[in-house]
């Protein structure tokens, strides 16, 4: 059985969740400024998360419960094949750098592909339709350049 789920699947409902977010809370659904909630009302008195601090735990929980249940720690390209046997733990540590690094990137650049791709093109903002095509043609040409190495 594949263990990831189909995309036919996953889509639509993320998608469910935007239009759902958008309706029923007025809220954009992104996990930067889930990241961002989270970090100011853990350093703020009087620990109250909103919409966008849940999100984030459910990311997290959501993460956990699929690598107890999922596909485990399988999947990850160089990373799973380099660091086999003992040295299996470190992949956890490089995973959680690589995620921190992410967010840092995002947050500097003002927003995530979620938060641009999703909320962003269903709103239709131009910064948004831009900056998601910037991820994708990225995307395109970082691959026929890694096909081309490999």
């Amino acid at each position: 059985m594949h263990q990831q789920l189909a995309w036919y699947v996953g889509g639509p409902v993320v998608g469910l969740c935007v239009v759902a977010l958008r309706w029923l809370l007025n809220e954009r659904l992104g996990a930067t400024s889930a990241w961002s909630n989270a970090v100011e009302r853990v350093s703020s008195p009087g620990v109250r998360f909103d919409t966008r601090g849940w999100l984030l735990i459910g990311l997290v929980l959501g993460g956990i419960v699929f690598g107890i249940f999922g596909a485990g720690l399988d999947g990850y390209g160089w990373l799973t094949e380099t660091f086999t046997g003992d040295a299996r733990w470190l992949i956890v540590p490089v995973l959680l750098a690589a995620g921190a690094l992410i967010g840092f990137g995002a947050k500097t650049a003002g927003g995530c592909t979620s938060g641009n791709g999703l909320s962003g093109n269903a709103i239709l903002s131009p910064a948004s339709l831009v900056a998601t095509a910037t991820f994708f043609g990225t995307a395109i040409v970082v691959s026929f350049v890694i096909e081309a190495l490999t």
